[in-house]
């Protein structure tokens, strides 16, 4: 089990945000009650994907913590991966490349 944390760097009022991911909700919210986000900030289904915006000072306690560090793009991949197949969470290198090739596969389709 992991906590992901990207590097989107957002602006929200006088903070910078990322996004907080994990592989599992337990294990998101066991990490925000670490760092110290308050869980009326966790954004879940059906309107958002499970997680958390954490501002900057919140990151870098939870990579201190053992959260891995990804590209917002990975993010975005991993987030999209797991909405589509209802499957755990990808490693990061595996959903760049599985979204990339089901973006290809529909762009192809759409061809036809």
């Amino acid at each position: 089990m992991t906590v992901y944390v990207d590097d989107m760097r957002a602006r929200f009022g006088r903070m910078t945000m990322c996004h907080m991911i994990a592989d599992s909700d337990d294990e998101l919210h066991a990490m925000a009650d670490l760092i110290g986000v308050k869980r009326k900030w966790h954004q879940a289904p059906p309107a958002h994907d499970s997680h958390y915006d954490i501002a900057l000072s919140k990151r870098a306690k939870a990579v201190a913590a053992g959260a891995v560090e990804i590209t917002l793009r990975q993010c975005a991949a991993m987030s999209a991966y797991r909405r589509m197949t209802q499957l755990p969470l990808p490693k990061p290198h595996m959903a760049e490349l599985m979204f990339a090739n089901f973006i290809k596969a529909r762009n192809e389709l759409g061809r036809g």
